[in-house]
């Protein structure tokens, strides 16, 4: 049984800052022109993390194909993941963060991460409500903590604030 542990992100922002600006450089020499987004709970001041850092890569339809093959040539498949025509998991456990990267085509349903992000820095009840939930699940089990987040962020995609956000090509 994986349980979830959860800290102040705070106590990662060094290393997930050096981290981040370097995995951007690396991504962006295997996929050119690709938008480069920190998300997660690290991307979000004063949030609970589980000690890890999330990179969504946003692409167009047509480069979507080479992205895959260029980000599997260096990072791990996330094999938990779902696989679609449109969206990717990647990881690699070795970094200090852990690193996780969703790569996306832009516009699609899978194009949420930087969504979620921008609705947590913007309305901080969200982020409140978010890190409640993970003192709830502190310790238990990681499925049942995915569970109550998925279901929490299902809620907050039916929100005003995430649907107002904008969703062109070229955000």
């Amino acid at each position: 049984m994986e349980t979830v542990n959860f800290y102040n992100q705070s106590k990662f922002k060094a290393d997930v800052e050096k981290l981040y600006f370097a995995q951007k450089e690396r991504i962006l020499h295997l996929v050119p022109n690709a938008d480069i987004q920190h998300v997660g709970s690290t991307s979000i001041p004063n949030s609970l993390t589980k000690g890890d850092i999330d990179i969504q890569v946003r692409v167009n339809q047509e480069q979507f194909t080479q992205a895959v093959q260029a980000l599997s040539a260096v990072y791990d498949s996330n094999e938990g993941s779902v696989k679609t025509n449109e969206f990717r998991a990647f990881k690699d456990d070795a970094t200090i963060p852990p690193l996780g990267i969703q790569l996306t085509v832009k516009g699609s349903e899978f194009d949420f991460f930087w969504k979620f992000r921008d609705v947590l820095l913007q309305n901080d009840k969200y982020r409140v409500e978010y890190d409640e939930l993970k003192r709830n699940f502190e310790g238990l089990e990681m499925e049942a903590y995915r569970e109550a987040k998925n279901h929490f962020f299902s809620r907050v995609m039916r929100t005003p604030e995430f649907k107002q956000l904008r969703t062109e090509i070229d955000k």
